[in-house]
């Protein structure tokens, strides 16, 4: 999971990528960049940190020109400690190409060797994100034959692009002198929206968020396996590129990764969660009787909707029991385990009042690795709770994800090869109640029924791009950013 941004527009770009990427933010905390062009230029900057920490006034200055892209990195695949490998990346031929990616590449290893022994292209990172630029851009010489660019050339190879690849994509593009590229896999699984300022400025970013809060109108969703083509002077041109293409947006970003304030591929994320929420209340009453709870706790911030929904079909007051250290990143896409861990108690602290002796209900987005729960648990505990249930919005993280989730080994699962009593007491909780997944998928795809349905692979053990296996699980294992070997809690089995 990653933010991107790009923009077209008539006045200069850096500030405005700059605003876009701060409220990209929560999708990436590990670096930033961004790329503008003034003529047939490019200019650079990235590094690894937050937007506010990689981009200072003078890097601000040496970025000039109209157009322009970034990205903020939440890395999955490479090494997370190379600031290599901080997007954009940048070729020089066919045209000057940058790109920033979200997603991940699924078939990254054989695309790399087709790279190096075909198509006599070399790549320097161990990033899918630079594989699939050099796929980009060997298409895009192919469809050009070295003449002059056209729009048809480019959504050619685009549609080159889309037979080859494999996995997520979410991808913007600048081609030095021509304008910007967008496109979205074939299953629209990452996210990439349109928008337009009242200036005529053109924006393509990750979430609605990112255009409502820099004041674009948000237009509408690129479609899955569709090109978008922004010609510098801001004419826009687009294309359908993929044969069966099918919207199956990923269930997560409603889940936890997406802004509660952003609506994606027209389902608003906040009333996602809030339905969410309904359907949990029914789970809860199965499980615990409403009279043995007496507060209902959000652990901040993604549960709050639910957690507030929950509480008011069941009659049980809501209440703020955790305060948040706003200056400590989302602990989900901290990289390794022990950081994840160390982090839990700076970034939460309880409220005492609000925990000594009650029984308390504690709702979260979702459990993934378990290690945080656990924690938490403690503190409510610690805090004077005389009992301590754990719900979660989401169903039970029971599979590897390969499509840019940092959830992609089973030992890391605490739900893997797990009853939901076992995990209750690895976790420490005095009842764990779960959602549905099938009522988790009604409760988000009823909002828009156009969507067809959703990436839940890491809930449900269903890829959608039907070719992954085991073997391919272990393979793409081999280039992610490792964990701790010596953090025990990072090894559940």
């Amino acid at each position: 999971m990653c933010g991107i941004v790009g923009v077209v527009s008539s006045t200069p770009v850096n500030q405005l990528i700059y605003d876009a990427l701060l409220l990209l933010q929560h999708r990436g905390q590990d670096a930033a960049g961004i790329v503008t062009q003034d003529g047939r230029k490019f200019f650079m900057h990235k590094a690894k940190g937050m937007v506010k920490d990689v981009f200072r006034t003078r890097n601000m200055r040496a970025l000039p020109g109209s157009v322009g892209l970034g990205q903020v990195r939440y890395p999955t695949a490479g090494n997370a400690s190379s600031e290599e490998e901080a997007q954009p990346f940048y070729v020089n031929a066919p045209f000057g190409i940058v790109m920033v990616h979200n997603g991940n590449l699924t078939n990254a290893k054989q695309l790399r060797e087709q790279l190096s022994n075909t198509d006599h292209r070399h790549t320097n990172t161990e990033s899918d994100s630079e594989v699939l630029l050099n796929v980009l851009a060997h298409e895009l010489a192919r469809a050009s034959s070295g003449e002059q660019l056209q729009s048809k050339d480019i959504f050619q190879a685009v549609r080159a692009v889309h037979k080859r690849l494999r996995g997520s994509y979410a991808v913007v593009a600048l081609i030095a002198g021509y304008g910007l590229l967008a496109f979205r896999d074939p299953y629209g699984i990452r996210p990439l929206c349109l928008g337009k300022g009242a200036d005529g400025t053109v924006m393509l970013a990750s979430e609605s968020v990112a255009l409502e809060g820099t004041l674009h109108q948000l237009e509408r969703d690129v479609a899955p396996g569709e090109a978008v083509f922004v010609h510098n002077d801001g004419r826009v041109e687009s294309e359908q590129c993929a044969e069966a293409a099918i919207l199956h947006p990923c269930v997560f970003e409603y889940v936890y990764l997406a802004r509660p304030d952003s609506v994606m591929d027209g389902i608003s994320v906040y009333q996602a969660r809030l339905n969410m929420g309904e359907t949990l209340a029914k789970r809860v009453v199965s499980t615990v009787p409403p009279n043995e709870i007496d507060a209902i706790i959000p652990i901040p911030e993604s549960s709050r909707p639910s957690a507030m929904q929950l509480a008011q079909l069941l009659g049980i007051p809501y209440r703020e029991g955790f305060v948040k250290n706003r200056y400590v990143g989302r602990t989900f896409i901290m990289p390794g385990q022990a950081t994840r861990k160390k982090s839990v108690r700076q970034k939460l602290n309880a409220i005492g009042s609000e925990f000594k002796g009650r029984r308390v209900l504690l709702v979260d987005d979702s459990i993934v690795r378990g290690t945080t729960s656990k924690e938490i648990v403690q503190m409510a505990r610690d805090a004077g709770a005389v009992k301590v249930y754990l719900a979660s919005a989401a169903p039970p993280v029971r599979f590897p994800n390969v499509y840019g989730i940092d959830m992609p080994t089973k030992t890391e699962l605490v739900a893997h090869n797990r009853t939901v009593e076992e995990i209750r007491q690895v976790i420490g909780c005095d009842a764990l109640i779960y959602q549905d997944v099938d009522a988790m998928k009604q409760a988000v795809g009823k909002i828009n029924p156009a969507v067809q349905g959703f990436e839940a692979s890491c809930f449900d053990g269903d890829y959608v791009t039907g070719d992954i296996s085991d073997v391919d699980i272990s393979a793409m294992n081999e280039g992610r950013n490792e964990v701790e070997e010596d953090d025990e809690d990072a090894q559940l089995a």
